[in-house]
């Protein structure tokens, strides 16, 4: 009964905010971060509609101001005294903030407030240094403590791993906490998503707190990569566990995840030294990272994290699987942009494969759905980055053991078969935007040829019917660039005849079988009359005709259009 009335003190405060003017007493503002005012931030955040925090902001604005800045200074009490205050309450607070804070950049001159010099903005301007509530995190993190500054750096490091060898004391309840504060943190630098893309000032609380000025950044950057790299989901394999325990580490990793891609963001960095900043620490950091063991750390919690999906157990979904891959591509990304010496690390070593099958299984179960373009994009991006460098392409000849749900023919042959026939299935049955791609997984294609010792006869097959596809009239002649797309299968075959010409029989003998193909393309017609006859004669093919021409499945594109994918 007592959880219940104060939850309706909560929301009774909630509507008082929205309805009344004038200052209120002390105990009106410990209704809103009391203890048992909500039992988690779903209950808070029920209790505050959009509409009221809408409504606060544009009828109340002082009643607004004021709630920050009691909320504000709960928190920095807790700074200060930490031993002296409710844990709970605290968080309730962050959770209060955490609701608050998208709503207030909405609006451009609340967005400005946050960096006001007005006496009563100016603790609220300390929050955008991370100091107050993020300091008050690490507090309540590692248990009730009386003077925070006798703590050393390594102390207040979440997990062990890279520069960091011992594992801190943990629990549910730390996880929990730090999940709040990490919400709030990310809340604080999600700005950029609310200001025009012409505001120059859109990226400062990302430039502010991964500056120098925030003297928390190094434990901070290492907490979360270390907390991310070293979580894992499976554990000790028990069947069903995941149903049977609840797992309070993977809503802390996702969060650490989302939190250490937006402090990456090299466009925080100032053009100028007039802006006041340093440099983007995370990305110093992280460029500085050397040492083998911290590659192997990193490269082995990123590719246990990617390959999680992909497991396969004798038992129906026994095992527990992970929901935020893209982030992860995203990360592996800024590793490998930011310090090329992981980079190197990656593709010396054979667990590059066990980054790029997953990838490809990812890319594959995204290539129709409209809204996963983006992560279609990046894991194409990654592999084109990776296909640069010799190592990739050697590495491609390791046989493959199908041990994943790839959703594509069954072949016996290599890595590099599979990630031909990957993107054969993209071009050929892909969603209709994904052409832009087009380029890009021809050059990987081309950029790993001359290394590919032996395709299988499915690989050769794909091949070809890509060239016999875009090679075309209709399709050629519909942009002035589609030529470009048989000039790299040309070079693809050229490479691998010119140096893998003793192990690739399949891929010969599929090309003399299919000659027809590049005798047409020889005597391709070049005057006006003919272009302007293949591409009047393209519009009157009915769609089932040029599917059984072409004997493939393939993307939709409306017959009256040309706009380069071939059906």
């Amino acid at each position: 009964m007592g959880s219940q009335g104060s939850k309706i003190d909560f929301r009774q405060a909630v509507i008082d905010l929205t309805s009344k003017k004038g200052k209120q007493d002390e105990a009106f503002w410990e209704q809103l971060w009391s203890p048992d005012s909500g039992q988690g931030v779903s209950d808070i955040f029920a209790m505050i509609p959009a509409e009221d925090v809408r409504r606060l902001r544009e009828d109340y604005p002082k009643n607004l101001a004021s709630l920050f800045y009691k909320t504000l200074e709960k928190i920095q009490h807790a700074r200060d005294t930490p031993s002296t205050l409710s844990e709970r309450k605290v968080i309730n607070c962050v959770r209060l903030l955490t609701r608050l804070i998208p709503y207030m950049y909405e609006d451009a001159e609340w967005r400005g407030y946050f960096w006001s010099s007005i006496p009563t903005c100016a603790s609220w301007y300390s929050l955008s240094e991370g100091v107050a509530s993020f300091y008050y995190g690490w507090c309540i993190s590692i248990g009730k403590v009386d003077n925070l500054s006798l703590l050393e750096t390594c102390e207040l490091i979440w997990e062990a791993g890279v520069g960091f060898a011992s594992r801190p004391a943990s629990n549910a309840q730390f996880d929990q906490n730090r999940t709040e504060i990490l919400k709030l943190l990310l809340a604080c630098l999600s700005e950029v998503i609310y200001a025009p893309i012409t505001d120059e000032n859109r990226l400062r609380w990302v430039a502010h707190f991964t500056s120098a000025e925030n003297r928390h950044v190094l434990p901070l950057f290492t907490s979360l990569l270390n907390v991310v790299c070293a979580y894992d989901p499976v554990g000790i394999g028990l069947p069903y566990n995941y149903l049977l325990f609840n797992d309070s580490r993977e809503p802390l990793v996702e969060t650490a995840l989302q939190v250490l891609i937006v402090c990456l963001d090299k466009d925080s960095q100032p053009k100028s030294d007039d802006t006041g900043y340093s440099d983007n620490y995370f990305i110093n950091y992280l460029g500085r990272i050397h040492r083998e063991e911290d590659f192997d750390f990193m490269l082995k919690g990123i590719t246990r994290l990617l390959s999680n999906p992909l497991l396969s157990t004798y038992l129906p979904n026994s095992a527990k699987k992970i929901n935020f891959h893209q982030e992860l591509l995203v990360l592996l990304w800024k590793f490998c942009e930011y310090n090329q010496a992981f980079m190197f690390y990656v593709l010396k070593t054979s667990d590059v494969l066990e980054i790029l099958v997953p990838i490809l299984f990812y890319i594959t179960e995204s290539r129709s759905d409209p809204t996963r373009v983006g992560l279609v994009h990046m894991g194409v991006f990654l592999i084109l980055l990776l296909s640069g460098e010799r190592n990739f392409g050697v590495r491609l000849n390791k046989p493959y053991v199908a041990r994943a749900a790839i959703d594509v023919q069954s072949f016996t042959g290599t890595h590099a078969d599979l990630l031909i026939i990957v993107f054969h299935k993209l071009i050929t049955t892909g969603n209709h935007r994904l052409q832009s791609l087009f380029d890009c997984l021809l050059t990987i294609i081309v950029n790993v040829s001359p290394y590919l010792k032996s395709l299988s006869m499915v690989a050769a097959n794909k091949l070809l019917h890509l060239v016999e596809a875009f090679s075309t009239p209709w399709f050629l002649f519909s942009s002035p660039t589609n030529h470009h797309l048989v000039f790299f299968l040309l070079e693809v075959f050229n490479n691998i005849i010119q140096y893998q010409f003793d192990g690739n029989s399949n891929l010969i003998y599929t090309i003399i079988r299919k000659r027809q193909v590049f005798y047409q393309l020889a005597n391709l017609p070049t005057d006006a009359a003919s272009i302007s006859k293949s591409l009047l004669g393209r519009k009157g093919k009915a769609r089932e005709e040029i599917i059984d021409q072409l004997k493939s499945p393939t993307a939709h594109v409306p017959p009256e259009t040309h706009a380069g994918m071939f059906v």
